[in-house]
Order: C-alpha cells, then sequence, then structure tokens
C-alpha cells in the first residue's frame, strides 16, 4: 500500500513538474525593441551631416538638414491567425542628437510569426491637445487654431533656391486642417507603416529604417521653391506629405539581443 501510495505522489509531481516545463517552452514571451535609423537614399544620415552635408532632391533643388524629429505610436504585432498584440504608447526621435532612437516596448510579445506595423504620428483617437506631457514640454503640440494636438514630423534645413540664394524650409508635418482659424476642421493624416514578417524567437532588436529622400519624391515630386514654409496652414500639402511619408519607412537588419 504504501508502495502504490508513494508511486502515486511520484507520478503526480512529474506531471506538474512537466507542465510547468512545457508552459515555459510553448508559451515564452520576449523582449522587442526597435531602434530607427535615417538615410539618403542609402547613405546614412550622422550627426556631421546635420547643417553642412548638402543632398539633391528628386526635383533638383539642394539642400541640407538641420533637424529630423518625428514621432511614432502604437507598435502593433498581427499574428498569422489575425489575433493583434496592440503596445499602447509613442516616441519621439530626435536624430540630431540620438535621442529616443532605441525604443524598448514595455510589454514582452509571445513567440511567433507576427506582421509588425506602427503609426506614422498620433492617429485621431490618440493625437488629443495637452493630453502627453512629455509631448507638451517638448513643445511638440500644434496651435488651436490649427486644431491642436501633436505634430507629426519636423524636419528642417536650408536649400538653394531658384535665384541662387540660400533659404530656409520647414517641412513639418500634422493633421491636415481645412479652415484654419475659430473653427478649423482636422482630418487625420497619420498613416500606418508596415514593417512585413518578423520572427519573434528571442529577444528581438529591430531596426527600421527613414530615407529621408522619398519625403521629396514619392509620388508627389517636391519643389522646394514653391512649398518650403507654412505648410502647417497647407491642408493639400498636408496630404501630400502623407502620401509621400507612405514609402519612407523599411525593414533593416533584426538581430537577436544577447545576455
Amino acid at each position: 500500500m504504501k508502495k502504490i501510495v508513494l508511486l502515486v505522489a511520484i507520478t503526480a509531481t512529474l506531471f506538474a513538474c512537466k507542465d510547468v516545463d512545457e508552459d515555459e517552452v510553448i508559451n515564452p514571451d520576449y523582449n522587442v525593441s526597435f531602434t530607427f535609423t535615417q538615410n539618403w537614399d542609402g547613405t546614412k544620415l550622422e550627426n556631421s551631416d546635420f547643417e553642412t552635408t548638402e543632398f539633391t532632391n528628386a526635383n533638383g533643388d539642394v539642400l541640407t538638414i538641420s533637424k529630423l524629429d518625428y514621432l511614432i505610436s502604437n507598435v502593433t504585432f498581427t499574428s498569422e491567425t489575425g489575433e493583434t498584440i496592440f503596445v499602447e504608447g509613442h516616441n519621439l526621435i530626435n536624430s540630431r542628437e540620438g535621442l529616443n532612437i532605441n525604443y524598448n516596448l514595455d510589454q514582452k510579445i509571445p513567440e511567433g510569426e507576427y506582421t509588425v506595423s506602427f503609426t506614422f504620428g498620433l492617429n485621431s483617437d490618440y493625437n488629443i491637445d495637452g493630453a502627453y506631457p512629455d509631448l507638451t514640454s517638448a513643445n511638440w503640440g500644434v496651435p488651436t487654431m490649427l486644431g491642436g494636438g501633436y505634430h507629426y514630423m519636423r524636419l528642417e534645413g536650408t536649400f538653394i533656391d531658384e535665384t541662387g540664394a540660400n533659404q530656409g524650409y520647414q517641412y513639418h508635418t500634422i493633421h491636415a486642417v481645412d479652415n484654419p482659424g475659430d473653427n478649423p476642421q482636422p482630418e487625420d493624416t497619420s498613416f500606418e507603416v508596415n514593417l512585413g514578417s518578423i520572427s519573434v524567437f528571442n529577444d528581438k532588436f529591430i531596426e527600421v529604417e527613414m530615407n529621408v529622400a522619398e519625403w521629396f519624391r514619392n509620388p508627389n515630386q517636391w519643389d522646394l521653391n514653391e512649398l518650403n514654409n507654412n505648410l502647417m496652414m497647407n491642408a493639400e500639402a498636408q496630404r501630400m506629405m502623407s502620401e509621400n511619408g507612405k514609402s519612407v519607412f523599411s525593414l533593416g537588419p533584426i538581430a537577436d539581443i544577447l545576455e
């Protein structure tokens, strides 16, 4: 009788251990981090390039870049079965100073195959005036006469205009605003960036590349002589920039995070 009881106890213990081990093996969760880099048609944009290196856009305008700050939000992982993991939050990248170029998600992702996406800017559900103290303190807000909320991107620099003079430009993206003033009518021009398929079977470090040249090229060839400043007031320009932005980002190298 004692042998039978002992055998039952051992068997129960083995099954209990087996269940725990299988759960750990079948359903592990992993850390996922992103790093954001910038380039001009494949040539990496370094800190030393700001204000000094000249680039030529598709329109033939010769320009420099002095500022490139942009906001991404709400990373989403969609499984092969259509289930989604929504990581609410945002990250404001200052590429010149290298601030927030690494974005560590605050929740782990179960192993599996996913399609990964994020929002460029903040969509209308999240673009709420004064809602985010960190963005407000960073002077990232949009004036009330333009519908409030927050910027998506600030790209600034100089270009050589058609007279040969050096002129500044401010390629700022926000929601498109018809009827600026007392009764603005904001239109959501944020967009989803689909990075494609990513396998999560251990801790991952994912590079997201921005080709800055695409902001001036596809599908709208950008003439800085015509569109260089006051673009926040120009709803049609905002729609054009949103269209161009959809070809800006691509998936770069993926690496395992080693302890």
